[in-house]
C-alpha cells in the first residue's frame, strides 16, 4: 500500500485550519434591526491524512430541527474523529429562519430558492451567495438534512439527483428505509452544487419543529455510513441493515373533500391495493369518506393535519 499524502491547510472565510485542527469559523450574514450580528456558524474537521472533503449541513428552513438535533448529537459525541479527509459541518445555515421558527427569511423569501445567489440581492440571496463562495469551493460532495413541512411527516428517506451517478451511489450508502431520484429545483442548493459538480444527497427525516428520534436517529447512522465508505472513519461493527427500498413511482394522495382527517395506515408501513389508508369525516358525522390505496407500495410521508381542506395532500405513497 501506498503513503497517504498529508492533508492540505484549509482556508475558509480568511481562517486557516491546519492538518489535524479543528475549528468553529463564523461567515457573517448581516445584523438584525437590534444591531446584533448574525453569522453562520461552521465546524471544521481537518484531519492530518488526504482525503474527501464533505459538507454535512442542516437548518436551511429555519424551522426544519431534526437535521440540527442530528449534527448537534454528532458533535457532542465527537463523532467526527477523521482517519483521513476533511468534514465541514454547518448545523444551522438559515439562522435567520431558526430563531423566528420559520422556513424563510424575514422578508419571506426561502434561501433554499436563492442559490447560487448575489452579493447585493436580497437577504435570502446574500445568504446564498455568502455560502456558495465561501464554502463550497472547498467541497466535494455533500449531505444536506432536511424534515417534511407543515405537518407533513417525512419517514427517513434520501434523496439523489435523477441522472446522477455519484449522488446515487452516495444514497446507496447512506441507505435510509427509502431512496429514489428527485428533479433538480431553480434555486436550490442542490441545483447549485450539480452545477459545481458536487454530488449532494437530501436527507428527509420526520416533520418541521418536532423532534423525531427514530428520523435522527437513521441520520447519524446515514452520515457515519457514508464517511465510512470513504475511509474516513472507524464505524463499529453494528447488525447490518436491511438495504434501501428505492422507489421508482410516487404519487401523493389528496383529500377530495374537507373535513377531519383520521390515518388508519401507519407511515413507513407497505400498503396493498385497495387498503384503506384512512378517512375523511364531516364535523357532523354524517358522512365518512375512505381513502383507499391506488396500488401496492409503501407510505413515506404522512400529514398530520387534523382539520383538512379538499385538494390537501395526505399520503405521499411510492412502489
Amino acid at each position: 500500500m501506498g503513503i497517504e499524502k498529508e492533508n492540505r491547510t484549509l482556508v475558509l472565510n480568511e481562517n486557516p485550519i491546519a492538518p489535524g485542527e479543528s475549528k468553529q469559523v463564523q461567515i457573517k450574514i448581516s445584523r438584525l434591526h437590534t444591531g446584533t450580528l448574525i453569522d453562520i456558524p461552521v465546524h471544521v474537521f481537518n484531519s492530518k491524512k488526504s482525503g474527501p472533503t464533505v459538507l454535512v449541513q442542516a437548518g436551511l428552513h429555519g424551522d426544519e430541527i431534526n437535521g440540527v438535533e442530528t449534527l448537534r448529537q454528532m458533535l457532542e459525541g465527537d463523532m467526527f474523529h477523521l482517519k483521513r479527509g476533511t468534514v465541514i459541518v454547518v448545523p444551522i445555515l438559515n439562522v435567520f429562519g431558526f430563531i423566528h421558527f420559520s422556513r424563510d427569511v424575514p422578508d419571506g423569501k426561502d434561501v433554499n430558492r436563492s442559490f447560487p445567489g448575489s452579493k447585493a440581492g436580497s437577504l435570502a440571496s446574500r445568504i446564498a451567495h455568502s455560502y456558495t463562495s465561501k464554502i463550497l469551493p472547498h467541497v466535494d460532495f455533500a449531505i444536506d438534512l432536511h424534515t417534511g413541512g407543515a405537518q407533513r411527516n417525512n419517514y427517513p428517506q434520501i434523496r439523489f439527483t435523477e441522472d446522477d451517478d455519484k449522488s446515487r451511489s452516495l444514497a446507496e450508502t447512506f441507505n435510509a428505509p427509502f431512496c429514489f431520484a428527485s428533479r433538480l429545483i431553480a434555486g436550490s442548493f442542490r441545483k447549485a452544487t450539480h452545477k459545481m459538480g458536487i454530488p449532494t444527497i437530501v436527507y428527509e427525516g420526520g416533520e418541521s419543529m418536532r423532534f423525531d428520534e427514530n428520523a435522527i436517529r437513521a441520520g447519524v447512522e446515514g452520515i457515519c455510513n457514508v464517511l465510512a465508505a470513504h475511509k474516513m472513519i472507524t464505524k463499529e461493527q453494528r447488525p447490518k441493515k436491511k438495504q434501501s427500498v428505492y422507489l421508482e413511482t410516487r404519487r401523493w394522495i389528496r383529500a377530495s373533500r374537507a373535513g377531519m382527517f383520521i390515518p388508519l395506515a401507519t407511515n413507513g408501513s407497505k400498503i396493498e391495493k385497495g387498503q384503506e389508508l384512512g378517512v375523511i369525516a364531516d364535523t357532523f358525522a354524517k358522512r365518512n369518506k375512505k381513502i383507499k390505496a391506488p396500488f401496492d407500495g409503501y407510505i413515506f410521508c404522512l400529514n398530520h393535519q387534523a382539520v383538512v381542506n379538499q385538494g390537501d395532500a395526505l399520503f405521499h405513497i411510492g412502489k
